[in-house]
């Protein structure tokens, strides 16, 4: 029996080698081909984007540093050689920018020395002063913090302000607004989500009342003030700063449906269901959310969406500039009066979904459309040429001769 044990131990031993190399592998192939996108002319920002997506996101921040300028069109060249002064005590938003500095001692790494964190603490509150003053069009919002501190840790100062600017000015524009409708308009899309995946956790979390503010520091810090692993949160840039804005709350919406049994087992009140779901597990199979949250774009994309959100759009949002898978966005779904009778219609086994899928089962059309593209593309499947097709239609203010 012993030796029967030690043989075993010995194979799985020689499988675990085996597995390291396949990954050490994958690593450097994933490496050379991120240098080749980066060393040709000009750059391959498409290919870029897909090795953002794909499994593994970017990998290390000395790439993040090299690849992030490019996800977010922002010009090394232009950027200035020294950053100048801030004028911090005639500044509208200093001193709650300071109180939200000063409450972020956990975003960084625990036991730096405290001198070296106090010093990136003064380099933070700079760049949010300076982005803000620059654009007086945008507005601070608690939050906001998070994900600049993100950027600072991983490019430091002088280039996190270059790219948190661009940042505000497109992705986090509607956060900036100088009230909270558009981000409650993009809140609105998660109960659409859910409600094509999972009908039945849809309807639970209707009758709790429990309403999406759980979802909001998930949306508004991009998961940066929720998440205690900053390798995951720098995982989600990755793929985020690849993708249409709204694909954080495609994210948020997988969270939900990946606990599905947690939210049915829970007491169907507003506060039990509120507590349950605004704490984030932090062992989330993080690189199969990001997939799946790519395949419910694909899918279900935000204009197919658009007109079960709830609250209607005031005002253009960022997310409104974008354009959507254009094959997905010409198909129609029934709308809720006729969902609703074709649940009363379904038989047992089918309300009945195993635990864990949160793609819904496409029709013969979506299907289709699937197949179409699944040789298209690589990591991911038809959402990373989806995905990635839409951030380069949407990529603000893009220079076309960026893209070959």
């Amino acid at each position: 029996m012993n030796l029967k044990k030690s043989r075993n131990v010995g194979a799985s031993s020689s499988l675990n080698g085996i597995d390291k190399q396949d990954a050490e592998s994958k690593r450097k192939k994933k490496v050379a081909e991120i240098t080749q996108a980066l060393s040709v002319t000009p750059v391959d920002v498409a290919a870029l984007r897909r090795m953002a997506i794909s499994e593994g996101g970017l990998l290390t921040d000395e790439i993040r540093c090299k690849v992030w300028p490019w996800l977010l069109n922002v010009h090394l060249d232009n950027m200035p050689e020294q950053l100048g002064e801030v004028d911090r005590e005639n500044n509208k938003d200093y001193n709650q920018v300071l109180l939200d500095v000063q409450r972020s001692l956990r975003r960084f790494p625990p036991g730096m020395p405290d001198e070296q964190r106090e010093g990136l603490q003064e380099e933070l509150t700079d760049i949010i002063l300076r982005v803000l003053l620059k654009n007086p069009q945008l507005h601070y919002y608690q939050g906001y913090h998070d994900i600049v501190v993100t950027f600072l840790l991983v490019l430091g100062e002088r280039l996190a302000t270059a790219l948190v600017e661009k940042l505000s000015t497109h992705h986090l524009r509607d956060f900036m607004d100088p009230t909270m409708d558009n981000t409650k308009h993009i809140l609105n899309y998660l109960m659409p989500i859910i409600d094509r995946v999972n009908p039945e956790v849809h309807d639970f979390m209707e009758q709790a009342e429990v309403g999406t503010i759980f979802a909001l520091s998930w949306l508004i810090t991009w998961f940066g003030h929720v998440l205690s692993d900053f390798r995951h949160v720098v995982r989600l840039y990755d793929f985020f700063l690849a993708c249409h804005p709204l694909m954080p709350i495609y994210f948020a919406a997988v969270i939900v449906l990946y606990r599905e049994e947690e939210v049915l087992d829970c007491e169907c009140d507003m506060a039990s269901v509120h507590h349950l779901l605004s704490q984030i597990p932090q062992d989330l199979p993080y690189e199969t959310l990001i997939s799946r949250a790519g395949d419910l774009f694909v899918q279900f994309p935000p204009s197919e969406l658009a007109r079960e959100a709830i609250q209607q759009r005031s005002q253009e949002t960022a997310s409104s500039t974008f354009k959507d898978f254009e094959l997905a966005s010409t198909q129609q779904r029934p709308d809720s009066v006729l969902r609703r009778r074709r649940r009363e219609q379904q038989s047992p086994p089918a309300a009945e979904a195993k635990k864990g899928t949160l793609v819904a089962v496409p029709s013969s059309a979506r299907r289709f459309v699937r197949l179409a593209v699944m040789g298209l593309t690589v990591a991911l499947g038809a959402a990373a040429l989806a995905v990635v097709n839409s951030a380069l239609e949407w990529a603000p203010k893009l220079d076309l001769h960026f893209f070959p």
